[in-house]
């Protein structure tokens, strides 16, 4: 039948299932394979199928010799294409002008909230920026995911890391290009104290400023 579920799709359902009502987040680690498969009354292969569909998304992890996690992507409800297509100057722009376009009001109103949580991301992730990109990783918390956050407004977090997701390749290749560590991480600082002040008039110029010197760097 046209649009039924398969055994493993239905599985990595009630899987997830599991992880929203016991409230395990990134890191935590999910019972083993075998005993999912008693749980559901299902074979162990069908469970690694299905947690192999769930891996696929960043939803679960798996730990060599230790187990599987719950992985970052958990709460996605929009996914990058692993398989997309190179970064070229042309995507890069694209991908600044867009959050020129969406991050100065976001940073107004993370100014005017102030949620306790994003700021807390954010003074965790302010040094960010002191770190030269390794390679094809990023940090753990985005500083611009986490002034997001300050907003207190889920969607705006969510779009955010949705947009650097999906374009992860642009975003990476920015990181490559705008190689002014110290003056990336004074702006950010910058930002974050306007946050902090209830600034949101001089939170989203900063935020304006930061994202069009980007422009300039990988544009030039």
């Amino acid at each position: 039948m046209a649009g039924q579920l398969s055994l493993s799709e239905r599985l990595a359902d009630d899987i997830m299932r599991i992880i929203r009502v016991e409230g395990l987040g990134p890191g935590d680690q999910l019972a083993s394979s075998r005993d999912l498969a008693r749980r559901f009354e299902v074979t162990t292969p069908t469970v690694r199928e299905a947690l192999r569909r769930l891996e696929a998304t960043g939803a679960v992890e798996f730990r060599h010799g230790s187990g599987t996690y719950v992985g970052p992507g958990a709460d996605r409800r929009l996914l990058a294409n692993p398989h997309g297509p190179a970064a070229t100057r042309e995507s890069v722009l694209e991908l600044v002008e867009a959050r020129l376009v969406l991050e100065p009001p976001i940073a107004a109103a993370a100014a005017r909230t102030r949620d306790a949580e994003g700021l807390r991301l954010m003074e965790l992730s302010v040094t960010n920026a002191l770190h030269p990109p390794q390679g094809d990783l990023r940090p753990a918390v985005h500083f611009h995911v986490a002034l997001a956050a300050t907003s207190g407004n889920a969607v705006l977090r969510e779009t955010v890391q949705a947009l650097l997701d999906v374009r992860a390749r642009d975003q990476i290749e920015i990181r490559h290009r705008y190689d002014d560590r110290e003056r990336d991480h004074a702006e950010h600082v910058r930002l974050l104290d306007a946050v902090r002040a209830g600034d949101p008039e001089l939170a989203a110029s900063l935020t304006a400023e930061h994202l069009a010197a980007i422009r300039s760097a990988v544009g030039g």
